[in-house]
């Protein structure tokens, strides 16, 4: 990494947050987001989602993060829009307030997306609504056995296509169970998750923590320039077509190749070694 680009990047570890928890571990290479309304089962606010797509676009520039966790307190992900802080107030708004509204929150996908770190959700209990689209926003979904998710958008008279979701959500679990899924605004169980690809893996309670943790701190440890890559070309290559997405991995692995740890992981298997990763 250039010392220009060292310039605009900035360690992170010492963040407050002021509408959910933020923490990072010792060495701030993972970083804890955790929803924090038990008592109400951690739905979202404007506050909330305002500051959730500030946090996401600033990890951006982060140079100690690496990896994200996601996960929400009290043995619930998320319950979504917080029904009298946010559904009872759009009721009354007018268009240009509603479409200000969408934008926002569909900023916040578009956040997760975007910056480098892999972001894993940590699911239990409910997992509903806008809760369910940053389940679906995150590049890796943890869950318990009692996870349940819903895109409840159409219980409410809303369209499925929310926040991203019916372009996102077919391409995790296909067209046809994503439509049942926004049509009804039915629970999809762990099991179905799990069996269609929503979860990666489904632990019990009092191991998801630790899961989620172990698998950032493998990811965080691991090359994570490299990481950041694949993200970036697991975002572009959705609107590709085969002769474009080849050349542009092309390009994105030279790249990589271009960089020390791509060196050090050599020199580390002759030398029979742990390769330690710097990210250049």
């Amino acid at each position: 990494m250039t010392d220009a680009m060292q310039k605009l990047r900035k360690p992170f570890k010492s963040r407050k947050a002021e509408h959910f928890l933020f923490e990072t571990d010792e060495d701030g290479r993972v970083a804890t987001v955790t929803l924090n309304r038990p008592e109400r089962k951690n739905p979202l606010t404007f506050d909330s989602y305002t500051e959730l797509g500030a946090l996401f676009r600033e990890l951006g520039r982060a140079s100690d993060v690496r990896v994200i966790v996601l996960r929400g307190a009290g043995g619930n992900f998320s319950s979504g829009g917080d029904v009298f802080e946010i559904i009872e107030p759009l009721t009354k708004m007018a268009m240009p307030e509603l479409l200000a509204f969408t934008r926002m929150t569909g900023d916040l996908v578009r956040q997760i997306r975007n910056c480098p770190q892999p972001v894993i959700a940590a699911i239990d209990g409910i997992c509903a609504g806008a809760g369910a689209i940053l389940a679906m926003a995150s590049d890796i979904r943890l869950a318990t056995p009692q996870a349940k998710t819903a895109f409840l958008f159409t219980k409410v008279g809303l369209a499925g296509a929310d926040m991203g979701a019916c372009g996102i959500l077919p391409r995790i679990i296909g067209q046809g169970r994503a439509s049942e899924l926004l049509y009804t605004g039915r629970t999809m169980t762990a099991a179905e998750g799990h069996a269609w690809g929503f979860f990666n893996a489904l632990h019990e309670q009092a191991s998801l923590q630790d899961a989620a943790y172990r698998m950032a701190r493998e990811l965080a440890d691991g090359p994570w320039f490299a990481h950041a890559m694949t993200k970036t070309m697991l975002n572009k290559e959705w609107a590709m077509g085969l002769e474009e997405l080849i050349e542009a991995e092309a390009q994105a692995q030279a790249i990589c190749m271009a960089t020390g740890d791509f060196r050090r992981a050599f020199e580390a298997f002759a030398a029979k070694t742990k390769p330690v990763f710097e990210g250049n």
